[in-house]
């Protein structure tokens, strides 16, 4: 009897969890489709608007040939008519002279005077066409119009396939960083750890709620993160952030040196490193990268590269990259952020105490000297924030040429 009752607790106890999951289960399953349906409301409205933008470059097109056709038309037709003119009354005072007796020489000499004041008329003035056919130039502006469209659809249909600028998937690539997976490490990686050489955790794919994304973020696979409008429902984490947009990495770092890379697909982000003691329920001002001294990060605003520590910041004045590499470096105490393209890399910013020279203050690198070394005596993780509605980015993956220069560093 005993183990009846047991074994009806337990049927019981799962009936519960069972109940509670379905509910949840059914909470998404709506909210699923209120977002759908609001996501499918203001796709259509945007097709709409992008509809009406294209008829009205094609009406202001159309308008512009019309209108460049009846400028030079009225022109060229006049001229025309001149001429038409003038050579019929030559014609005339030519069958007229022609038909003169030539026993009548003073009516003779009458139309030969009227032939020669009609030869020396002014002429018409010669075609001005100071637009010079410029409506022809209407097929390559539509052109390059057709040409960028084409380009962007096909760029953000692979992003909405959950593909990075380089075409890849999430899950095409295990090696690297994440954002759910455990990371472990090979005896070969720990060695070339304790060298000091560069290495990345290896993810060994186990999956799990992710524990630390805001509600606001939503996770693709193992890399990638995008801000949405709609709450998603992640159970309750003491871990979890709730008043930024923030998500971390489940690599831990404490030694040795990293390499990452992110793709930044859309939207104002910024990319760093966070103390893992740090407390997820700060206030939004202390909360963000950067704000902090258990933090630093580069941000991109949509204008230009910023990086942040301990709520000083140092504009850079660099071009936008598409990838970043975060190399970090706990030996040296440094972290460098990289702008990569076709796998070159172009240093944006390193943060590392550095004494300044006489006569020269710099509040941002100030602040580094004072107090960045300290954040070196934590454990580190990844960090991320998607400062905009439907910010997007993605880990990795690594550009092989650019591990190499770093690791001949």
């Amino acid at each position: 009897q005993a183990q009846q009752a047991k074994f009806l607790s337990d049927v019981e106890n799962e009936l519960e969890e069972l109940a509670v999951t379905i509910t949840q289960a059914k909470k998404m399953v709506e909210l699923i489709k209120g977002a759908a349906t609001k996501e499918r409301e203001k796709v259509e409205k945007l097709f709409g608007e992008a509809s009406e933008v294209l008829a009205t470059f094609q009406k202001e097109v159309a308008g512009f040939i019309e209108d460049g056709e009846r400028s030079m038309l009225g022109e060229a037709e006049a001229d025309l008519r001149w001429k038409e003119e003038r050579r019929a009354k030559l014609a005339q005072r030519k069958q007229n002279l022609e038909n003169v007796p030539s026993t009548d020489t003073i009516y003779f000499l009458q139309e030969f005077q009227a032939l020669k004041a009609a030869m020396e008329e002014n002429l018409s003035p010669a075609l001005s066409f100071q637009n010079e056919l410029n409506f022809t130039k209407c097929t390559q502006a539509v052109s390059a119009v057709k040409d960028v469209l084409s380009a962007a659809c096909k760029n953000q249909w692979d992003h909405l396939q959950g593909k990075g600028m380089d075409g890849l998937s999430f899950q095409e690539k295990e090696e690297g960083f994440g954002l759910l997976s455990k990371g472990t490490l090979s005896s070969q990686d720990r060695r070339s750890s304790s060298r000091g050489r560069l290495w990345s955790p290896k993810p060994a794919r186990v999956r799990k709620p992710p524990d630390t994304a805001d509600k606001f973020i939503q996770l693709f696979g193992t890399k990638g993160a995008k801000r949405v409008l709609c709450p998603i429902p992640y159970p309750e984490s003491p871990t979890r952030f709730n008043n930024c947009e923030q998500v971390l990495g489940v690599n831990l770092m404490n030694r040795g040196n990293y390499y990452w890379e992110v793709e930044i697909i859309d939207g104002w982000v910024s990319i760093g490193v966070i103390a893992e003691d740090f407390d997820p329920r700060e206030s939004y001002n202390r909360g963000r990268l950067g704000r902090n001294e258990k933090s630093c990060c580069l941000q991109w605003n949509g204008q230009n590269y910023v990086a942040w520590f301990g709520g000083f910041e140092s504009v850079i004045q660099q071009p936008f990259f598409h990838t970043i590499g975060v190399f970090l470096e706990y030996s040296e105490k440094a972290l460098t952020f990289y702008g990569v393209k076709d796998s070159k890399m172009t240093c944006l910013q390193q943060l590392k105490v550095s004494h300044f020279v006489k006569g020269q203050f710099d509040p941002f690198q100030n602040k580094i000297n004072q107090q960045f070394p300290s954040l070196f005596l934590c454990k580190l993780k990844p960090a991320f924030f998607l400062e905009s509605v439907d910010a997007h980015l993605q880990i990795g993956p690594l550009k092989k040429d650019c591990v190499s220069v770093l690791k001949r560093r």
